[in-house]
């Protein structure tokens, strides 16, 4: 006689969870986790020198057009707000003050998607009303673009 029982939820569940992440989202994942090991053992100098290394090899391995975008938005923030310390987050160019993230650059190749972003984190000083963006889609930057860039990272950082 053939079995009949029906999986239970238990399987069903875990079958579900198996491949609720992507790829991508599964190695970014991995990345934050060695990002923040060796992070808890430096001195301030050494994590911004650490930092901006590290974020100017995630700029030079991104596809031309984010590479772009990267380097830009990189200019623009440490312009805009020195005291931000560089560093990576999930594998993704970002800016911190006290250890926590303010704001991000995330590039379209990371998870396939249609265009970059400048992403910002709770940190972030952007509350305004009841109701704010906390990302900005980036398929390029124009004059008027880098001056709304600057002016949101200089109130982000506070």
């Amino acid at each position: 006689m053939a079995d009949t029982k029906a999986p239970n939820r238990r399987s069903r569940a875990v079958q579900a969870a198996v491949t609720a992440w992507t790829d991508e989202e599964r190695a970014a994942m991995q990345e934050g986790a060695r990002e923040r090991r060796p992070s808890a053992r430096r001195d301030p100098a050494d994590e911004r020198a650490a930092g901006e290394r590290d974020i100017r090899a995630k700029i030079a391995a991104m596809p031309e057009h984010d590479r772009a975008l990267a380097e830009r938005v990189h200019a623009l923030v440490t312009a805009a707000a020195p005291h931000l310390v560089p560093r990576t987050y999930y594998g993704m160019p970002a800016y911190a003050r006290d250890g926590r993230i303010v704001c991000f650059f995330k590039p379209a190749s990371k998870f396939k998607e249609r265009y970059s972003t400048l992403g910002f984190e709770q940190q972030a000083n952007l509350d305004q009303g009841s109701m704010w963006p906390t990302a900005f889609a980036l398929t390029d930057l124009r004059p008027a673009d880098e001056a709304r860039i600057t002016e949101l990272v200089k109130q982000a950082a506070g």
